[in-house]
């Protein structure tokens, strides 16, 4: 059992279970959306990501190689995540509180703080915001409406996703400029057959 498990209730599970008994109340085209877009989703960060990169091409060499960097970025924001999570040990607001939600409640063991979703939402959103302005605010939108979903369905509490924003966001600023560093490689590459990967012809 760790040292450090939080009592989720505690901290705001009024404020969750009042969303969740909203979500009981909202229409049912509006329950199937979220609950797609919180089970599907993450599949529009990986489109956003590859645009990003198609559109760096022609740019100079740091901003391709925070581009070809991002899919990486994501990777290991997860993964601290995920070690963060089995620190933790907060069980799912739907195994404590017995709601029901909109999503199957997770088993026993699947820990809840903080939202792995949420924090690959952001990492991605800022690796292609730090490399694409445009793309990247459609991307923030879409990583503030997923961490929401996550609510919406009754995965995670509030905080949870708001730790994950914070978790995901915070490596992804830092890696992805850490990754401009990688600029020398990208301009090697661009005369060798990886051409391709870092030029647009």
């Amino acid at each position: 059992m760790s040292l450090i498990a939080l009592d989720g209730p505690s901290v705001d599970g009024p404020l969750y279970t009042r969303v969740t008994d909203l979500a009981h109340r909202a229409p049912g085209w509006l329950d199937s959306l979220m609950s797609a877009w919180s089970t599907y989703g993450l599949a529009l960060f990986a489109l956003l990501m590859l645009a990003a990169w198609w559109r760096a091409r022609p740019a100079d060499a740091r901003r391709i190689a925070m581009a070809l960097a991002a899919p990486l970025i994501v990777v290991l924001a997860f993964t601290a995540d995920t070690l963060l999570k089995s620190v933790i040990r907060e069980q799912r607001p739907c195994q404590t509180l017995h709601t029901v939600t909109l999503e199957a409640c997770p088993p026993l063991g699947d820990w809840s703080f903080p939202s792995n979703h949420a924090a690959i939402a952001a990492a991605a959103a800022i690796a292609i915001w730090l490399t694409d302005r445009r793309l990247g605010a459609i991307a923030a939108a879409a990583a503030l409406l997923m961490a929401f979903s996550r609510v919406w369905v009754g995965a995670h509490y509030p905080h949870d996703v708001a730790l994950g924003l914070v978790v995901g966001a915070g490596l992804g600023w830092l890696l992805t400029r850490a990754a401009r560093r990688a600029a020398p490689l990208v301009e090697r590459a661009r005369g060798t057959r990886l051409r391709p990967l870092v030029a647009p012809r």
